[in-house]
């Protein structure tokens, strides 16, 4: 079975995090959100696998090879200028056209039954088959009206206060026929949602909708990938220890999974799930609390406090600093009494200094210093870097 992964997106909503990482490498558990993915994918078996690629699209090649140690071949397409979700397809055609394929967002974190939808697809005569989820609030997604025959007869993106006529979000995961692609112009930006879908619709083709059950986000937001995480987090097996690993009576409740040769000193406390990467060294009397993800290379220094925060790679925490509900990207330095407060995003190669405070919310642009005692309530933007942090 096949499948398009479409991993075209700058990720703007997720900066400053997307100025090191394209928004399906961001890591999870330590591992590109993407691979996550395509592992699913794997298990579920779809083996065959074409990704479309825009911003910094040669690192996620670079990442994942051609597939094989994972149990798929991956082919890649570039976008040498943005075409939207259905274009960015269409610009994958010559792979795609003899067999019907799964559609999904490079972002994407799930546990959701694809076989299963793929095999309603086939066994039904609509062109399009799209996976749907009731949810609270779908403001974010488009929404759709199906009837008891998985008909789909209206669908909105994004609908605005007063056009929410269903809780039916599209997950963004679709099942199509080749014959799509005769709807879909080339060379021309080309939105599934905005575009195919109603001009499906109008001309009186038909589109069905299928439940699907389990766990989905995208992750398009920080908040969305906190969520993200703590999913990832909430499967962990057990507790598993890679290579060497060495501690002096810290306190360790599991589940957790720790790299090779992490050392965590005297007298500090790890409440599970956690992941903790390779290289990676915890000082004395340090609490990491549960649902926190700790790099490789990083160095955290006694009297510090990690509470359901994630840390990149070369992250260095300093001394009696407290970190509560903040994603730090890599190689920032972060120093003696800090407090980074609940839902902070600090970009890579950030230096903080002693004394300092970042609150709730606040974003820092990579590669700023924030000079000792400072008390930071707004987001710091770098003007070497783009400051656009709405959209995709």
């Amino acid at each position: 079975m096949k499948a398009c992964i479409m991993c075209g997106g700058a990720g703007t909503r997720l900066r400053p995090l997307t100025f090191k990482h394209p928004k399906p490498s961001i890591p999870i558990l330590n591992k590109p959100s993407v691979l996550h993915l395509i592992e699913h994918l794997s298990r579920e078996g779809f083996n065959e696998i074409v990704i479309t690629l825009g911003y910094m699209g040669e690192l996620i090649e670079e990442q994942l090879g051609d597939g094989h140690m994972f149990g798929v071949h991956i082919d890649y397409v570039y976008e040498r200028e943005k075409l939207g979700t259905a274009g960015g397809v269409k610009n994958a055609e010559a792979y795609l056209k003899d067999e019907p394929f799964i559609v999904l967002g490079g972002d994407h974190v799930l546990n959701l039954n694809l076989r299963e939808m793929y095999r309603f697809h086939e066994s039904n005569d609509a062109p399009v088959t799209i996976g749907l989820l009731s949810i609270d609030d779908p403001r974010e997604f488009g929404i759709a009206d199906m009837d008891i025959n998985n008909r789909i007869h209206r669908f909105l993106e994004k609908p605005k206060a007063g056009q929410i006529f269903s809780n039916l979000a599209s997950t963004g995961i679709y099942v199509c026929d080749p014959l799509i692609f005769e709807w879909i112009p080339r060379h021309r930006k080309f939105d599934f949602a905005k575009d195919l879908f109603p001009c499906m619709l109008e001309a009186g083709k038909k589109i069905n909708g299928v439940l699907v059950r389990g766990q989905w986000t995208d992750v398009g937001s920080s908040a969305a990938y906190r969520q993200a995480q703590r999913w990832m987090l909430d499967a962990l097996p057990g507790t598993t220890i890679e290579g060497h690993f060495t501690t002096r009576n810290a306190r360790i409740r599991g589940p957790l999974s720790i790299g090779n040769n992490v050392c965590i000193g005297s007298n500090s406390s790890l409440v599970g799930p956690i992941v903790i990467g390779e290289n990676t060294s915890i000082g004395d009397n340090v609490l990491i609390g549960p649902y926190s993800v700790i790099g490789s290379n990083c160095i955290i220094e006694d009297n510090a406090k990690i509470l359901s925060s994630y840390l990149f790679d070369n992250v260095s925490i300093g001394k009696n600093s407290n970190i509560s509900g903040g994603v730090v990207s890599d190689e920032t330095v972060i120093g003696d009494h800090c407090f980074l407060e609940n839902g902070t995003v600090i970009g890579h190669k950030v230096t903080i200094g002693n004394n300092s405070t970042i609150h709730s919310g606040v974003k820092v642009w990579p590669e700023v210093t924030i000079g000792e005692n400072s008390n930071i309530k707004d987001t710091v933007i770098n003007p070497d870097y783009d400051t656009a942090h709405e959209g995709s």
